[in-house]
């Protein structure tokens, strides 16, 4: 099961002050800068919004832009022959995503289904801007890196998560991991700053609605979480962590 960190505090990411840079090139090297800054400053940048539970792409579409979250949540999963959606990761703020093809030399590293879990606000830039920038400055090839190795860690966690055969301990996981990711520390515990619907987790961790209702039942009536408007608020990590490890 995945250990309750310390504090639970949520990740804050790159600092988003400071002025962004111009459109046609960087104004400072990036050494300098942030990632944020960096895809501001990219020819070609915009900032998107997209409504909970959209597609911003579907497995095989081109790869045609690079995208750093910035408000919200994004589910990325992979679609089995079988059918079977498995989500193998899900985005906090100032995660990099949809980079990939600028790793492999592929057209398409739309490997996955990417869904907004929530209302989502990103900064995307064209894949060839992106590009051409690693080449002139190797500083920006680190930052992504960077945060592509950031993303690899939140499959690998996600991916730990859905080990557990036991839907109760698959489910107490994942609320662990969006308490470290998304959680805002309170008088009361932690808070998960998402609307989760029972629907929504069931997808997210294979399972169903009715059965997340039943379990999310036991945990409240446990004394273990509270709901309130589809936000969760979890008592003491440590003691949700411990009873069901």
């Amino acid at each position: 099961m995945v250990g309750a960190n310390a504090g639970f505090s949520r990740y804050s990411g790159p600092a988003s002050g400071g002025q962004s840079l111009p459109t046609a090139a960087l104004a400072a090297p990036a050494t300098s800068a942030n990632l944020l800054e960096v895809m501001r400053g990219l020819a070609g940048s915009t900032i998107e919004t997209v409504e909970r539970g959209k597609t911003i792409f579907f497995p095989g579409d081109p790869a045609e832009k690079v995208y750093l979250l910035r408000r919200g949540a994004v589910r990325l999963s992979r679609v089995y022959e079988s059918g079977e959606e498995i989500t193998v990761a899900l985005l906090r703020e100032n995660s990099l995503f949809g980079v990939l093809s600028l790793l492999t030399g592929q057209r398409s590293d739309r490997f996955y289904h990417a869904v907004a879990f929530t209302r989502v606000e990103m900064v995307t830039a064209p894949a060839t801007s992106v590009k051409r920038a690693i080449e002139q400055d190797a500083a920006v090839g680190l930052l992504m890196l960077q945060g592509l190795s950031s993303r690899i860690l939140q499959t690998e966690t996600m991916i730990e998560t859905l080990t557990h055969r036991d839907m109760s301990s698959r489910l107490v996981s994942f609320l662990l991991v969006l308490c470290r990711d998304f959680g805002v520390p309170g008088g009361e515990g932690i808070t998960i700053d998402l609307r989760l619907s029972h629907q929504a987790i069931a997808e997210a961790i294979g399972s169903t609605r009715v059965t997340i209702t039943r379990l999310l039942g036991d945990l409240r009536n446990a004394g273990l979480v509270q709901i309130d408007r589809k936000k969760i608020t979890v008592f003491d990590p440590l003691a949700l962590a411990k009873r069901f490890s």
